[in-house]
């Protein structure tokens, strides 16, 4: 049966935007007095609320009786949102002025995370990634990318990689699981990192393949994590066994960004040391550019260079980096729009960042944009006008939320 969806003050559907550069809000289609019509899950069509009413006289209808903007659900192409406890301790330690490093050596850091998250439970994982992705969609993500890393040994990153698959079973958003094994060295492995990259590519990855856990890999390119040149090697065999592969890349330094382009990565994450070489490589290639806000307010850093990215070219997404450590809020749309402020983002770019430029990341081809024969993932806004969205920077949320047609 078709419903009928309506009627919005506005409609961004976020189509017809290019994938790579700087944007204007005048780019923006917006439908004024819009509907939408669904079916199985899928729209069926988009225009003019009347229009939609004569054209489809039998359809059901979802009758919207308040000033709503309706936007395609977010896409969150970057979270840690698997693990258990919390690195509360190693916030206070930061924001007393601790450095990273010395918060590594009185036991915070990843490997506080990993020690946590081995002793967690299948269960325990599996609830607590349904209750932050339950969290997420509520706030409009729909989509949103998982990553393992808290295990980083065969039972512990199994373990991670099957709990995000159990999750997404029990919530209605759409997760879509990362292998992250390479997020750093274990300390209680003996053997040189690229003994332990080899470990992964020959007794890791063929069990999660197997199993169909994930079709994607991520490695961590930096000083404290894996070299340039061990990262290379282990992202170029791990394509050959039919993974794609994304970067965590130039978060402290460089050289992370140009191993991503390489290797071809879907997307190179983070980018907050990265240099004009970097900006002009990441512009001249297909590899999405995933800025993470999120880490920059965590951590107390600069913000990645979304600015000059997009105006070298680029295609820029944003993500929330949701992690127990670096990134603990989550907050997508108030991350966004707290950056687009630091970093002079029109409206356009901010949202098609969370949109239909997250979605290559992803490999996605029926979400980001709200189109005929693309998931009805939507999320409507208490106002009449869409720029109020990143005006009360990311304090107003979504007041319905719908995943494939359903009202979530």
């Amino acid at each position: 049966m078709k419903t009928l969806i309506g009627p919005f003050a506005q409609i961004l559907p976020m189509t017809g935007l290019s994938l790579k550069g700087a944007l204007h809000d005048e780019q923006l289609t917006v439908i004024e007095k819009g509907g939408v019509v669904v079916e199985n899950g899928e729209i069926i069509a988009i225009a003019g609320y009347k229009t939609l009413l004569q054209k489809y006289p039998d359809c059901e209808i979802a009758f919207q009786d308040t000033p709503l903007v309706l936007l395609p659900g977010f896409i969150d192409c970057h979270t840690h949102i698997c693990y258990d406890g919390s690195r509360n301790r190693d916030y206070a330690m930061r924001i007393a002025g601790k450095s990273y490093l010395e918060i590594a050596r009185a036991g915070g850091g990843i490997w506080d995370s990993v020690t946590k998250t081995r002793i967690a439970d299948l269960v325990t994982l599996t609830e607590n990634t349904v209750a932050r992705a339950n969290r997420h969609l509520k706030e409009g993500v729909t989509t949103m990318e998982v990553k393992s890393g808290y295990g980083l040994n065969l039972e512990s990153e199994l373990k991670m990689l099957r709990a995000i698959q159990q999750a997404g079973l029990h919530t209605p958003a759409t997760l879509i699981s990362t292998c992250l094994a390479a997020h750093m060295k274990p300390r209680d492995y003996t053997g040189s990192e690229e003994a332990y990259l080899e470990w992964i590519l020959t007794e890791l990855l063929p069990v999660v393949q197997q199993e169909q856990l994930s079709n994607r890999v991520d490695i961590f390119i930096e000083e404290t994590a894996f070299s340039a040149k061990a990262a290379a090697g282990f992202l170029q065999q791990a394509m050959q066994q039919g993974f794609v592969a994304t970067v965590h890349a130039d978060q402290f330094s460089t050289g992370g960004a140009e191993v991503a382009v390489n290797a071809r990565a879907l997307s190179a994450d983070h980018l907050e040391a990265s240099t004009e070489k970097e900006i002009a490589l990441l512009a001249n290639s297909d590899t999405v550019a995933v800025v993470l806000p999120g880490a920059s307010l965590g951590l107390g850093m600069l913000y990645a260079p979304a600015r000059r990215l997009l105006n070298a070219g680029a295609c820029v997404a944003i993500a929330s980096d949701w992690n127990p450590g670096s990134a603990p809020m989550g907050d997508l749309l108030i991350q966004a729009a707290v950056m687009s402020a630091a970093e002079k983002l029109s409206t356009a770019e901010v949202l098609a960042a969370l949109t239909v430029r997250a979605a290559p990341a992803l490999q996605l081809k029926d979400a980001g944009q709200l189109l005929a024969g693309y998931a009805a993932d939507m999320q409507a806004y208490p106002t009449a006008d869409y720029r109020d969205i990143l005006y009360y920077q990311g304090k107003m949320k979504p007041s319905l939320v719908w995943k494939k047609g359903v009202l979530v």
